[in-house]
């Protein structure tokens, strides 16, 4: 899921969020200064290590919000859902470490899960808010109504404070490697991400 969360609009790879498809609009579960919300549906591309998308993801999505000490917020977006591959380059095609391929066949489907989180500055928590417009899955639009335009979030930014882990399977199909792992800390430039195994027939 390449890095795909964290530039404020596309939410590009991992992760980064191109939009190909529709989220359900939701309301708020939370209560005081935590809670959950979702899930939502969401249908989005899915970039690789050489920034081509490899898949499109279908899946459910749920935010948890925890309020620190400090006054800030602690966000956690999970993920789990399906994909089918796009004839090309294999997500893990461009990796510089480890074992890996190169081409993956369209059509090729699987599974996947994992999670986001980062840490929300400024704005103000309302635990019962909606969203009004009919993408409140991508965690742009869901910040906007939950924490109001001014919150930010440290993994759209040049920060520590991020953290992500998605992992993607698939069974037989052909398949040279079935299954890769996308992992880090940071974001912008103080982004370390390790990627591990592909999805790819050759």
């Amino acid at each position: 899921m390449r890095m795909r969360w964290f530039l404020p609009a596309l939410l590009v790879a991992a992760l980064v969020l191109a939009a190909t498809g529709l989220a359900d609009p939701g309301h708020g579960k939370g209560a005081g200064h935590h809670g959950k919300f979702g899930p939502y549906n969401v249908v989005t591309d899915d970039h690789g290590t050489c920034g081509n998308t490899w898949a499109v993801d279908t899946e459910k999505r749920s935010f948890k919000v925890r309020r620190n000490r400090d006054g800030s917020y602690t966000l956690t977006r999970y993920d789990r859902g399906t994909f089918v591959t796009t004839a090309g380059q294999s997500p893990g095609a461009c990796a510089t470490k480890g074992k890996h391929g190169h081409t993956v066949l369209g059509g090729v489907r699987g599974k996947f899960s994992g999670y986001l989180r980062g840490r929300i500055k400024g704005g103000t928590f309302d635990p019962s808010a909606t969203c009004t417009a009919s993408d409140c899955g991508f965690t742009d639009v869901w910040i906007a109504a939950f924490f109001g335009p001014t919150a930010t979030y440290s993994c759209f930014e040049n920060s520590k404070a991020c953290q992500f882990a998605f992992q993607y399977h698939a069974r037989h199909q052909g398949l040279k490697f079935r299954n890769w792992y996308d992992i880090g800390k940071g974001a912008g430039t103080m982004l370390h991400e390790r990627f591990r195994g592909d999805i790819a027939n050759a």
